[in-house]
């Protein structure tokens, strides 16, 4: 579905981070994960980039949407589609 670019910082035992996953999926959505739990340099840069210490947190094009609860009330309110196309 969608052209614009998507990433998800993620930890491997995060619910969270699979509901994310799973929503964007069903979505037809493709995104790039980057896994933190084993690097601290994507961690670091996770924390420049997001100003928070949990995963998960999501970018679409660029901007900081935040957590899954954010993600899921942006497509609860239909403004995700409208963020995901190009």
């Amino acid at each position: 579905m969608s052209r614009t670019e998507v990433t998800i910082y993620t930890g491997r035992r995060c619910t969270y981070c699979s509901a994310v996953k799973r929503l964007l999926d069903n979505k037809g959505v493709k995104y790039k994960e980057v896994l933190i739990d084993d690097d601290p340099v994507l961690r670091e840069e996770m924390l420049a980039r997001a100003q928070r210490q949990t995963v998960p947190q999501i970018f679409i094009g660029g901007v900081h949407i935040g957590g899954f609860d954010d993600l899921a009330e942006l497509n609860h309110e239909g403004k995700l589609d409208e963020l995901l196309s190009p």
